[in-house]
């Protein structure tokens, strides 16, 4: 009984594989919001002003940030909780791909929100103009927030991984 419990445990893990495989239906919606951006910035890009041309041009930062997080999330998550990625020799495989367990994957997605947060941070001050005083204050505190717990994340790692050396 224990070893029929523990088989299906550990085969329960493929039920994250359409889940994984899911996220690259939210990278295909982003990736037409980037072009559909794109489109709209080219299609004004004589009359568009330079402030409203410098948060676009973030908009579109935060988006590819966005998509590398997603991809990032899924290959990474799937080899670690599903199946080693099975990519032929004569493929280009990703540097990173195989080398970041959950942890390290864990301190990246913080890593990358904060920056995600800090482009969004930037293009709300850029229109400070039409933003309320509190609101201002509120993202900022949002902000802080996120950078204090991926530092926190990234703190408690290293005192882990120190104990367990």
């Amino acid at each position: 009984m224990e070893r029929l419990i523990e088989q299906l445990m550990y085969r329960s893990r493929w039920l994250l594989a359409p889940i994984y495989l899911g996220l690259s239906v939210a990278l295909v919606a982003l990736a037409v919001k980037f072009f559909q951006e794109a489109w709209h910035l080219i299609v004004h890009i004589l009359t568009i002003s330079e402030a409203d041309l410098v948060l676009v041009t973030l908009s579109l930062i935060d988006m590819a940030m966005v998509g590398g997080l997603l991809v990032m999330v899924m290959m990474s998550g799937y080899e670690n909780f599903v199946s080693a990625l099975d990519v032929d020799g004569d493929q280009e495989k990703l540097a990173w791909l195989g080398k970041m367990d959950a942890s390290s994957l864990k301190l990246k997605v913080a890593a990358s929100i904060v920056a995600i947060s800090s482009i969004h941070l930037l293009k709300i001050f850029m229109n400070a103009e039409n933003t309320g005083n509190d609101k201002l204050l509120w993202y900022t505190v949002i902000h802080l927030t996120f950078v204090l717990s991926a530092f926190a994340m990234g703190y408690l790692d290293r005192l882990m991984r120190q104990t367990h050396a």
